[in-house]
């Protein structure tokens, strides 16, 4: 018996040896709605105003091998250097050594729609004016209540990985830098590879996906027309937004089932990778393809699902169960970088941190400044010997207030035969391509050999560029702080983290970066809510139309409060409800992709929450109402919760289709079938051609007997055949013939001209 007791033991420890253990968990990070500069086009006339979607921490835990790691993605500008310090304090305050700066990485999908005022260095606050410490602190619980998620739902699992190119979803924004690389023709300019792990329990039960692509995540710029948008005021925006990553992040969920109250829920991150130089906006400057940014920000997403949904159920290559780490800090205004690493002939250094004059004129495709004068490439000299070409228009580095920082972290994990490059900085296509390539000989001694790079992570220190690319002094390389060799730097430092993976050695950790807290000048409070009038917060401002048709853009309007009253962290400023024969369910809520909630100054101290919904074409027929949720601050700094229900209204389905082309030939008759045309009103990308149901229709003035049309994707998108018994003259489609599969209809087509 003891020796069958032995064995067993064996068996069941060999059995857990062979397996990860993997968990996901995903929390809000969500912060202030109202009145607070958002991070990233350095714009203080872009105050939030309202939700477009949530932002989102997602936590994954991997163990194998004895060792552990935690990757997150949150829906941030940047992971700031204070957030990493803070996240990995709270979670050694609650399980000790077990998560530190070296297995922790923190990576952000680069959103430019999410509330600032977290960074702890004056240069990424200045245009804020002010430090938020409640968005600080909601920022760092959610990534611990992400990772104490994921932590939790720990269980033993599998890990399968999947490549592919992404087409026609991202361009390189600054061609002409890219094109100096000496060797810029060998290689596409943009990276358009995406990578995915997929993550499942042994019993199969999928638990969340990482998806990796670089682009940037600045599909959003332009209000909603209801703000106003003045023609040629490109930065109106005042909806928090995820942007493309976060569409495609909550497509995905939605399509696996995720419930944001349950702990253990499916999980989809679209992480960041070489993004530097490369932008969603592939038809123009600033230009998606949608009607507005919210339908090319959707457009953008879609793009991205899509490839990460394929690549997801078709990932076969299962990782093997190894798991390493290696980290360290350092000073990147002191490095000594060797020829290897810089032009082949001798060591450089690196220098103090500073921001050229091109880094003032913005990006030509995602966001020019629009400064008299100013343009990128133009700027070029020997302002400092250090610094090259760049002609420094601020010293970050040298100034008295710790500007810009200066001891920053790499850091490269290993899952299986996929390594993951975390840097700090935004890195261009090429950069990143010198970077992996610097570490790859290493890491494929240990059977490593899909690289994968991601940024911005754990720290933000603006940019990295080629030197060749930094010589041309475009907004990239006018914004690499530490001079031509920073790209060298970071090159030199993940080669010395992949030979300590290679030869199982520990590298040093580099001096610590120092805390801030508290250093930062303060962002003012809020003022003071009033109610309406004649009446009380959560009143009813403009009803519900009685009856709204899917497919069309349905407002109303309460009086409320500021949102930056309360941040309603997991929870929402609305849902709208459908009533059922059990009483009212919550079917929408403020993070969907087809709702968003402004708020408007109604006068002095009143406000407007005005709540939208993008009716989908498959929404369910029925009796709905709508529920708005606040906070409302007194004159006297007290805090009163509010809420109120619109009235009742019914949605029914679209009368709005229409035939945009109808001719006989023959015995046939062909229809072209279309969805209603899209408006600036919209919150998506709506299908232009109507490609499911049927065409029912008349001839020749005989309506007792009736046709049909089906889909013919021979004939193109929309259209539809169907044949008839005798030479037609005339057509008739009566109202509501023509319909798609959920039942949407037209409103009565005829024509008696047909060829």
């Amino acid at each position: 018996m003891k020796k069958f007791l032995v064995i067993l033991v064996a068996i069941i420890t060999c059995i857990s040896a062979e397996n990860f253990k993997v968990g996901t968990g995903v929390y809000d990070v969500t912060g202030p709605a109202g009145d607070v500069t958002m991070a990233g086009f350095a714009r203080t006339d872009m105050l939030t105003g309202g939700i477009h979607t949530r932002l989102r921490a997602r936590a994954f835990v991997v163990e194998a091998s004895g060792k552990r790691v935690v990757f997150v993605c949150a829906d941030l500008l940047a992971i700031q250097q204070g957030v990493k310090l803070k996240v990995i304090e709270k979670l050694q305050k609650k399980y000790g050594d077990l998560y530190s700066a070296k297995n922790v990485m923190l990576n952000a999908n680069h959103t430019h729609s999410g509330p600032g005022g977290y960074a702890w260095y004056t240069l990424y606050y200045t245009y804020i004016l002010g430090f938020s410490q409640k968005n600080f602190d909601t920022i760092v619980d959610g990534i611990c209540e992400a990772i104490t998620r994921a932590h939790d739902n720990v269980a033993p699992g599998r890990i399968f990985m999947a490549q592919g190119k992404l087409e026609n979803a991202s361009i390189n924004r600054s061609l002409e830098a890219y094109e100096a690389n000496i060797d810029a023709n060998q290689h596409d300019s943009v990276d358009k590879t995406m990578t995915v792990l997929k993550f499942q329990r042994m019993d199969g039960t999928e638990i969340g996906v990482i998806s990796w692509f670089g682009v940037h995540t600045t599909s959003v710029y332009y209000s909603h027309p209801d703000y106003g948008n003045d023609e040629g005021d490109r930065y109106t925006n005042r909806l928090i937004s995820s942007d493309n990553k976060g569409w495609a992040e909550r497509y995905f969920e939605m399509k696996k089932g995720t419930d944001y109250k349950k702990k253990d829920t499916f999980v989809a991150a679209f992480a960041n990778g070489a993004l530097g130089d490369v932008s969603p906006n592939i038809v123009g400057n600033m230009d998606g393809g949608g009607i507005n940014d919210y339908a090319s920000c959707a457009i953008s997403g879609k793009k991205q699902f899509s490839k990460a949904w394929e690549l997801y159920n078709s990932a076969m290559t299962e990782l093997q169960p190894r798991v390493d780490y290696r980290h360290r800090y350092s000073d990147f205004s002191k490095m000594t970088i060797k020829a290897k690493y810089t032009d082949g002939l001798r060591d450089y250094k690196t220098t103090f941190g500073a921001m050229g004059i091109s880094f003032t004129a913005g990006v030509e495709r995602d966001g020019p400044s629009d400064l008299p004068y100013i343009k990128e490439g133009l700027y070029k000299g020997k302002y400092d010997p250090t610094h090259g070409t760049k002609i420094i228009f601020l010293e970050t580095g040298k100034l008295p207030a710790p500007w810009t920082p200066n001891v920053l972290s790499v850091q490269l994990f290993t899952i299986g035969k996929v390594a993951v490059f975390g840097l700090p900085a935004e890195t261009t296509t090429h950069a990143g391509r010198r970077i992996r390539l610097a570490a790859a000989d290493e890491l494929a001694k240990v059977g490593v050999d899909t690289l994968v790079l991601t940024s911005p992570t754990n720290a933000f220190a603006s940019y990295v560029s080629t030197r060749e690319e930094y010589n041309q002094q475009h907004y990239e390389g006018g914004s690499t702080l530490f001079g031509q060799w920073t790209c060298g730097a970071y090159q030199q430092l993940f080669n010395e983290l992949a030979v300590g993976l290679a030869n199982n050695s520990e590298v040093p950790d580099g001096p610590t970066p120092e805390d801030l807290t508290g250093q930062q000048l303060l962002l003012g409070e809020s003022t003071y809510d009033m109610p309406p009038t004649w009446g009380n917060y959560g009143d009813v401002a403009e009803k519900m139309p009685q009856q709204v048709e899917r497919l069309s853009v349905a407002e109303m309007v309460f009086w409320g409060a500021n949102p930056r009253n309360t941040f309603k962290t997991n929870d929402t400023f609305f849902t709208i409800e459908r009533k059922t024969e059990s009483g009212w369910e919550a079917v929408k809520y403020d993070y969907d992709l087809d709702t968003a909630f402004f708020w408007q100054k109604a006068g002095g101290h009143q406000s407007h929450i005005r709540i939208m919904w993008d009716i989908p074409g498959d929404t369910v027929p029925g009796v709905y109402r709508i529920h708005h949720s606040g906070r409302a601050k007194g004159a006297w700094g007290n805090y009163t919760d509010y809420s109120g229900y619109s009235n009742e209204f019914e949605v029914i389905p679209s009368k709005s289709l229409w035939i945009s082309h109808c001719y006989a030939q023959g015995n046939q008759i062909h229809f072209r079938l279309e969805y209603p045309g899209a408006t600036q009103y919209d919150l998506g990308h709506s299908e232009k051609f109507v490609t499911s149901g049927k065409v029912k229709f008349t001839i020749n003035g005989k309506r007792n007997k009736v046709y049909e049309a089906a889909p013919n994707k021979s004939k193109g998108m929309g259209y539809f055949v169907g044949h008839v018994d005798e030479k037609p003259t005339s057509i008739v489609v009566p109202e509501g013939y023509a319909q798609d599969e959920e039942g949407n209809g037209n409103s009565e087509f005829s024509t008696g001209r047909l060829k």
